[in-house]
């Protein structure tokens, strides 16, 4: 055990004996064996899945074309692999994207408990699609939003992995995989239709989710790169937009996680500090339309880079240790959101 995680186990300790609230101090919150969620995500997994949707099969991954739905199939096959339950038996859902084109959202459920079915959720989404062949050309999307699609495969490993050492939660993970955000954002548009319909249902409690079930939804767009770094200038940096919309003593949970869990990264509540660009930026991605409803939405980012909506948004220009560490430090912070 590190001394950070003495230093905060004592300071547990005391706030409990202070009468603090014991459920959110006690050590089995926090204090848990935490290499067999590290050991699931490595930097070289992390690069063999973005190479994945950046090769020229799935063909920049456009709604509604042959390398879209290549990548469809692959992401299907890896929320089934990591246990995922799917709902009404099939993980893919048709979803009508305008212009005639058709795509596929993937969704996914991990229970919180086998045992004790759970009746509220948080849903995890990250976009899979990006714009396609242009003028001749492929924009493989690596940073947009590759980087978003194998950071949510590895949190669906992660999570399936302590669920079968025995981990049980007090909420359900939804994991989603969506397509057409690049075309006004449809794909969430259409997932968020089915929980208004009563189409999304629970696939153990056969009961629908519905809106007052929902207790967050986590989105993770452009997050592998370090070209964009906060004023300091440190690469080791993240951007948690909406993280005010949560329940206001949840509000200091990732700087926390951050801090006991060794990812110490820089962290940033706002898009490079301009209240006008986070407002903006924030209604740029999937978190928009739960957010318009009124569901706590935290959106992940390394924020826009010179690449963005390049022919060369490659791997290459990523950074998987950094990419890696973002990925342990949402992982913990999930973790205690859905721990009560």
């Amino acid at each position: 055990m590190n001394k950070i995680k003495i230093a905060y186990c004592v300071l547990t300790f005391v706030l409990c004996l202070c009468g603090t609230n014991a459920d959110m101090f006690s050590q089995n919150f926090w204090i848990t064996n935490d290499n067999a969620a590290h050991n699931i995500v490595w930097e070289g997994r992390l690069k063999n899945r973005i190479d994945f949707l950046t090769d020229t099969l799935c063909e920049g991954r456009a709604t509604g074309t042959r390398g879209s739905s290549e990548a469809a199939f692959w992401i299907t096959d890896k929320f089934r692999q990591a246990g995922l339950l799917p709902f009404g038996g099939h993980f893919a859902r048709h979803i009508y994207a305008g212009h005639g084109l058709v795509g596929h959202n993937i969704i996914g459920m991990l229970p919180g408990s086998l045992t004790k079915p759970c009746d509220s959720y948080i849903i995890v989404g990250a976009h899979y699609d990006h714009l396609g062949i242009l003028g001749g050309k492929m924009y493989p999307g690596a940073d947009n939003n590759a980087s978003g699609v194998a950071a949510l495969l590895s949190l669906n490993d992660m999570f399936s992995a302590m669920k079968k050492a025995g981990r049980a939660y007090g909420k359900s993970l939804i994991f989603v995989a969506f397509d057409a955000e690049e075309l006004n954002m449809a794909g969430s548009g259409a997932f968020w239709k089915m929980i208004e319909d009563g189409e999304l249902t629970d696939p153990l409690s056969g009961k629908p989710v519905t809106k007052d079930k929902i207790c967050a939804m986590v989105n993770i767009e452009q997050i592998g790169s370090t070209l964009s770094p906060l004023k300091s200038g440190r690469k080791d940096y993240l951007i948690a937009l909406g993280n005010n919309t949560l329940e206001r003593g949840k509000q200091d949970l990732l700087s926390r996680c951050n801090l006991f869990y060794g990812t110490v990264l820089e962290l940033s509540e706002t898009y490079y500090g301009s209240e006008k660009f986070t407002e903006l930026f924030y209604g740029m991605s999937d978190q928009k339309v739960f957010a318009e409803n009124g569901i706590p939405a935290v959106f992940f980012t390394s924020g826009i880079t010179m690449n963005t909506f390049k022919t060369y948004d490659t791997v290459q220009t990523l950074d998987l240790e950094i990419l890696r560490r973002r990925i342990i430090l949402i992982y913990h912070w999930i973790e205690k959101l859905i721990a009560d």
